[in-house]
């Protein structure tokens, strides 16, 4: 089918407003904070603006996916994912610069044909941080505070890069953060989509493939707030040089998910709650998926 195909006038008019209106767990700095650092150090770092105040996004691509190959390249109403996800990511305020990791030179001829800034990292990279991690080693500039933007999240909100980011900033006991908002029944049970459960701080306790929490009649509460990972995380650049030292953890390798590797060494990871409608790609199925959510809402 043609994507276009189900493009039509609509009365709705770019993303919804809501999505800016972020539910923020902990981004504002609260007493806890203060008290662990002691008044003078936090006001210090606050005001003075330099604290983890450069920052870049960068992009991790690799045309090798075992269930989607190529996928960084897939159109999207008529222009490579890689290239929308860039799109919404240069829109971010907090970034001083935006660049594309990936290990094939197809990904990188299609992202400079568009204007991006390219690093080419090692087809060994493990993950999207190992290769975020490569990719800054390779950049003449020095930055704090480096944001993994999934490749693929074409519809990516920069209200989301900008509040992960300032809450990083503002957490100076945590090293990682990252995004969550609410799951949907129908992907309660989906292991491509990632939960998420924190403390009353703020911080994440644990992320799964399966339902967390999980009660004793093993179905979904309709009254529980479910939290779906949004997958965008940032890190501290001191944090993100010796995360591929760190020795691999049962959790990490059991479930398949990074940020377990780095709970489980002892870090504390910053999570911020959006209200934002994910969309992933996954799978090739998704794509049509998508494309009609975007043409729903003259996205395209």
């Amino acid at each position: 089918m043609d994507p276009t195909s189900f493009c039509a006038p609509s009365s709705s008019s770019g993303s919804s407003s809501s999505t800016k209106a972020w539910i923020v767990h902990g981004l504002v700095v609260g007493a806890a904070v203060v008290v662990a650092l002691g008044a003078h150090a936090y006001l210090y770092l606050s005001r003075s603006g330099k604290f983890r105040s450069r920052v870049i996004g960068i992009i991790p691509a690799r045309f090798a996916s075992s269930r989607f190959p190529g996928k960084p390249l897939v159109q999207i109403l008529g222009k490579p994912m890689i290239q929308r996800t860039w799109e919404r990511a240069k829109m971010a305020t907090t970034l001083d610069q935006v660049v594309v990791a990936t290990d094939d030179e197809k990904i990188a001829e299609c992202c400079r044909g568009f204007g991006a800034d390219v690093i080419m990292t090692s087809e060994s990279c493990l993950n999207g941080t190992e290769r975020c991690n490569e990719a800054l080693q390779k950049l003449e500039k020095k930055y704090d505070v480096v944001v993994n933007i999934q490749g693929d999240e074409p519809l990516i909100e920069p209200e989301v890069i900008d509040g992960i980011v300032k809450a990083l900033q503002a957490a100076p006991d945590a090293v990682f953060s990252t995004a969550v908002t609410s799951l949907t029944p129908e992907d309660s049970f989906d292991p491509n989509r990632v939960k998420c459960v924190v403390d009353t701080h703020g911080y994440a306790i644990y992320f799964s493939r399966g339902l967390i929490p999980y009660n004793k009649s093993a179905k979904v509460n309709p009254k529980y707030p479910y939290m779906l990972h949004l997958g965008i995380q940032s890190y501290d650049t001191k944090f993100l040089k010796i995360y591929p030292e760190l020795p691999s953890t049962p959790l990490q390798l059991e479930e398949d998910l990074e940020q377990l590797k780095v709970l489980e060494n002892g870090y504390k990871m910053k999570v911020i709650k959006v209200d934002h409608e994910a969309h992933g790609i996954d799978a090739p199925e998704d794509v049509e998926k998508i494309e009609r959510f975007m043409c729903e809402r003259n996205l395209s």
